[in-house]
């Protein structure tokens, strides 16, 4: 049993990230005891992890353009960001002491690029509220009474509870403590889950020996990225991305790997086309391919009528027959829409995000779970995805607000009832 005095009604949230965070914070401002369990030996590992590289909190464009975000489930989550939006995040983000910046892109920062102060001040100011942590404790499941199992380091422990939020993450980076294990055991209990796929991932493209060996690390930038999903939609991104040991990865690729994937699942390939000079015209290209280059060598040629050098250059080898390379008309068109062929997204340990999990129709209107009443869900476990730029964030903290104030209504109806 728990090592401290239980107190009715008694909440447990189940994941440290910022879904289960927000969470707790929306029940403990309401006066309710919380404990928060992680397996973990800390709390909010893959959020720091995320803000390695800049804390990309959200994104400040429109309202209409950010939901649209959210693809197949922007219409479910459009109300939660109505509560939860990038200004009123950004407004309790500043609360907690952490003052923010919206960068060249759109992109919303901490002034520092630090993910570490904010988690530091939040923490801080959750455990002067009351909530109790106890990290190293996996969740095992209910025991035959009910009650919730944890392993710890000590041996399983049972801990009972008025109200439950699940906030377990998906399935990517798992070595910081979503991997998927609550998968077996809610679906034990019948609900409805969709299959786990890859988010927000690079592709491999299978490189020849000479291309990879070359070109493995290098930047492709100034471009722009277009696909055409399962259903016919044509999607376009301007961007960079970056050539990979296997494929390519970066933000570009990110940005359009849902319908890629997609494409995969329903017919086994899909094709990225790159647009390698998007600032110059179809026919300009075209113009410049065909003027007559003497002496010169093909690729002295591109580089001195059309800026085409590098990696760029390589990539027209890599993906034209040596024909099609050296026919003018053919060499601009791929310039303009290079077919990149994608064999597979890489495997989803390895990805940032994830798709699939529980299945939006599995939940009522407050994120409660309809197979298990009193168990509430929220962020990445649920089946609901979004590119890297904030939205994912958001997502999570706004899904996480939507559950705890989700078990505050039940437990008000409860007691009315009662």
């Amino acid at each position: 049993m728990s090592a401290h005095p239980t107190v009715s009604p008694r909440i447990v949230v189940i994941g440290g990230g910022p879904s289960g965070l927000m969470a707790t914070e929306v029940l403990s401002a309401a006066g309710l005891a919380v404990d928060v369990f992680d397996a973990m030996p800390s709390l909010g590992r893959k959020f720091l992890m995320a803000g390695k590289g800049g804390m990309n909190i959200t994104h400040s464009e429109p309202a209409e353009a950010f939901v649209a975000r959210y693809g197949a489930r922007a219409e479910w989550i459009a109300p939660l960001l109505d509560a939860f939006g990038p200004e009123v995040l950004r407004a309790w983000i500043h609360d907690l002491g952490v003052e923010t910046f919206v960068g060249s892109s759109g992109r919303v920062f901490p002034t520092d690029m630090k993910a570490a102060p904010l988690l530091r001040a939040w923490l801080h100011r959750l455990r002067e509220a009351g909530v109790k942590f106890h990290v190293h404790h996996r969740w095992l499941g209910w025991d035959d009474q009910g009650a919730l199992r944890f392993a710890t380091q000590q041996g399983e422990i049972s801990v009972q509870a008025d109200a439950v939020v699940l906030a377990l993450g998906g399935a990517s980076w798992p070595q910081l403590g979503s991997d998927a294990a609550w998968l077996p055991l809610l679906a034990a209990r019948g609900v409805d889950i969709a299959a786990l796929r890859p988010a927000n991932c690079g592709f491999d493209v299978g490189w020849s020996e000479h291309f990879h060996s070359r070109y493995a690390g290098e930047a492709l930038k100034t471009i722009a990225a277009s696909c055409i999903g399962p259903d016919g939609r044509t999607w376009q991104r301007p961007g960079e991305c970056m050539i990979s040991a296997t494929g390519l990865e970066g933000g570009l690729i990110y940005a359009l790997s849902a319908p890629l994937r997609e494409g995969l699942l329903a017919s086994g390939s899909a094709t990225l086309y790159l647009d390698l000079l998007p600032g110059r015209s179809a026919e300009w290209v075209t113009a410049e391919v065909a003027h007559p280059r003497g002496a010169r060598s093909l690729s002295t040629h591109l580089n001195s009528r059309l800026g085409l050098k590098g990696v760029k250059v390589g990539l027209l080898h890599e993906c034209l027959s040596k024909e099609a390379f050296n026919d003018p008309a053919q060499l601009a068109a791929a310039i303009k829409a290079l077919p990149v062929q994608l064999v597979a997204p890489r495997p989803i340990a390895e990805v940032i995000s994830t798709a699939g999990g529980v299945r939006i129709e599995a939940l009522d209107t407050n994120l409660m779970l309809r197979a298990l009443p009193g168990v509430f869900a929220a962020g990445e476990m649920l089946d609901w995805e979004a590119p890297t730029g904030g939205y994912l964030l958001t997502g999570c903290f706004a899904s996480g607000r939507a559950a705890g104030l989700g078990v505050k209504a039940w437990l008000e109806s409860r007691t009315q009832q009662g």
